[in-house]
């Protein structure tokens, strides 16, 4: 019920009449990011009759132009729970105050009054016909706040989109309303490098199945991957912040929400940051669900989303995977935000899993952000046991389940080349891996993609072809005892009952990926992928390589075979050879007739120990791809 129209009347003031009720010595808390009501934050400053007020914001913006006034300092003391670009080094100096904590937990601390708050300055829409405005772009952390304040002022902003959720107030609830339009915020994207940003994205998208509910992590990179993901279908949205990279992806079809479990058919967040392009958007779109932080942000709620996928940054990831992205040594960057949350949501997600994505250098290449431990006084913001895949534009790496000695080479595997060799170096010394540990190729092997491919199988199982990697040492060694003895016997001509640490490094050592390599095919099975068959060609002059392979028992019979040896070749034709050579036992008819199948050129000798065959490739130059044959 509204109150009388006199009561109502009452309640419209000046921003001077209003900011004129706080008292000194007042707690104020002011809405945050964009929609702050910045007319309310100026005149607040501007009233000379205020001293000793302390202002909590979680996003600030407009205060930064104040810094670096020394009168303002001395009245105003100012706590942020996350420091912005902007308010980097005033944070660094001390003109400003930092209080960790998860964006989620921050309303329960208002609630509990271990925050105390005397008045709140916020920005509403417009009140409809019933007397009911929205927050807008803010929800998040600003509706409780209002909730826990003795006085509450808002700015109706004509600008500010009317959003559906959580974030609905009643005049009722408003002590005084300043009406005053002006341009919200704009928060407009961070310059990146776009070379890096799209290798970045073409990792995280083969780890994003069609029809997955993602969040994009607050800062740049996240945000810089969005536009790559056109060409996948029926994603879902349940984050933090919405900004203007989701309204293409929207329009486009691609985002949809339809295939969520949960909160289906709605974009789910807690706050807005971007342009006119994104709040003309969300205003009054019931397809977005603006939510408090403490819903939106809790790692319950996120796992009721299945196939839910965490995409967020770091500024560090050190080699045991623990993530640090609020601070470069003692100097804050940013803040705690919610990014462990959202790993550990993905974790309770059916078919969930979690990404952190970060350019491999900083300071144009001159400093690595794969690192051996993290830099004196940074912040681990993620643990290393919640931490599953992180991305460069120079791989992927997959710590989930990992020991510190897989995790080392996983991630040096993605470091930029510049730093692979002596980061092995510094793991060595930390005593993380073996003394004998190769580090992976100085070389960018971004070629290597083209070597991907993959296929449906005779069951219905899709098989993964790509090079072997370093960080394949477990696979490989699980995968060589899961062979009968009879398999093992045809592949290498005697019994071979161990696989050693020694025969890995010596695989490795002669593998450049042109001349040497080696091709798996991986299966999923219970969200890990095996590997069930490897084939290899090793150089033996410009125009012939030696080939071999094997195929897991039950996988046999199914293909596999027949595509990763077309697979070999079509390799090893865009490197310049012309034909393979195999050697192999008389008794090993598969191996035989598969050669004769797969060339229509060969040329056998046979005596009683061995056979060999010599097949020459049809087309040499031949360089089509086999991806989803």
């Amino acid at each position: 019920m509204m109150k009388n129209d006199n009561v109502l009347k009452s309640k419209y003031v000046t921003a001077e009449e209003a900011i004129g009720k706080i008292k000194n010595g007042s707690q104020i808390f002011i809405g945050s990011g964009c929609g702050e009501p910045q007319h309310l934050i100026h005149t607040l400053v501007m009233n000379n009759n205020l001293d000793d007020i302390m202002i909590f914001q979680m996003l600030a913006h407009t205060l930064a132009d104040y810094l670096g006034d020394e009168v303002f300092l001395q009245r105003f003391s100012v706590k942020l729970f996350f420091v912005p670009v902007n308010m980097q080094q005033a944070a660094f100096e001390g003109k400003v105050d930092y209080i960790p904590t998860y964006l989620s937990q921050l309303p329960q601390l208002l609630r509990n009054k271990q925050i105390v708050i005397d008045t709140v300055l916020i920005q509403i829409s417009p009140p409809d016909v019933f007397g009911i405005a929205s927050l807008g772009v803010s929800v998040d952390v600003t509706l409780e706040a209002v909730r826990s304040a003795k006085t509450v002022i808002a700015q109706i902003n004509p600008r500010m989109p009317r959003t559906h959720g959580d974030g609905f107030l009643h005049v009722n609830d408003i002590d005084y309303l300043v009406p005053f339009e002006e341009e919200l915020i704009f928060i407009g994207p961070e310059t990146v490098d776009e070379e890096t940003a799209r290798r970045i994205a073409q990792y995280v998208k083969e780890l994003v199945d069609d029809g997955s509910t993602l969040q994009v992590g607050y800062g740049h990179m996240p945000y810089a991957l969005l536009p790559y993901f056109n060409d996948k279908n029926d994603l879902g949205i349940h984050t933090h912040m919405i900004s203007d990279g989701f309204i293409p992806l929207i329009k486009q079809g691609v985002i949809t929400n339809k295939h969520k479990n949960f909160m289906t058919d709605r974009a789910v967040a807690t706050f807005c940051m971007g342009s006119r392009i994104a709040y003309d958007y969300i205003d009054n779109n019931i397809q977005f669900y603006f939510g408090t932080a403490d819903w939106v942000n809790t790692p319950g709620i996120i796992g009721k989303n299945d196939n839910f996928i965490s995409i967020s940054s770091a500024l560090e990831v050190d080699l045991t995977g623990q993530v640090c992205s609020d601070s470069v040594g003692r100097q804050f960057f940013s803040g705690t935000g919610d990014q462990a949350n959202f790993i550990r949501g993905a974790t309770l997600s059916k078919g969930g899993l979690s990404i952190i994505a970060l350019p491999s250098t900083a300071k144009g290449g001159q400093v690595s952000r794969i690192v051996a431990t993290l830099s004196a006084g940074a912040g681990v913001a993620t643990l290393r046991a919640d931490v599953n895949f992180v991305v460069t534009e120079f791989g992927i790496a997959q710590l989930k389940g990992k020991s510190i000695s897989q995790r080392v080479i996983e991630l040096c595997q993605i470091a930029h080349p510049d730093f692979r060799e002596s980061l092995i170096e510094d793991a060595k010394k930390n005593h993380y891996i073996f003394p004998d540990q190769l580090p992976p190729l100085a070389e960018d092997l971004i070629f290597i993609e083209e070597y991907k491919s993959r296929i449906t199988l005779k069951n219905l199982k899709t098989l993964s072809v790509r090079p072997l990697l370093p960080s394949d040492e477990i696979a490989y060694r699980n995968f060589f005892y899961s062979l009968e003895e009879e398999t093992v016997y045809l592949r290498f001509f005697h019994a071979v009952t161990t696989f050693s640490r020694k025969m890995a490094q010596e695989h490795w050592a002669n593998m450049d990926y042109r001349k040497n390599i080696s091709l798996i095919g991986t299966v999923q099975n219970r969200g890990n992928k095996e590997i069930v068959a490897i084939g290899t060609y090793a150089k033996m002059d410009e125009k012939w390589a030696e080939v071999a392979f094997v195929v897991r028992e039950d996988y046999q019979g199914q293909g596999v075979a027949t595509y990763i040896f077309r697979e070999l070749e079509r390799v090893a034709a865009t490197n310049g050879f012309e034909g393979f050579i195999a050697t192999t036992l008389p008794e090993n008819l598969s191996m035989i007739n598969l050669c004769k199948k797969c060339f229509s050129s060969t040329d056998i000798t046979e005596n009683e120990e061995e056979v060999v065959i010599r097949m020459k490739f049809s087309k040499p130059d031949r360089t089509s791809s086999g991806q989803d044959s």
